[in-house]
């Protein structure tokens, strides 16, 4: 999992990418892909 501050750039690696909150806090998720999550900050 990548940790970057801005996950903007991030989404744009891969069309399955979803951004989701949980508690408090910002994730990239892939599910056919999962070499792309990230978490922000």
């Amino acid at each position: 999992m990548k940790i970057k501050n801005s996950l903007k750039s991030l989404m744009a690696r891969h069309r399955e990418n979803r951004m989701v909150r949980r508690k408090g806090r910002v994730y990239i998720i892939n599910k056919k892909n999962p070499r792309y999550k990230a978490r922000q900050g």
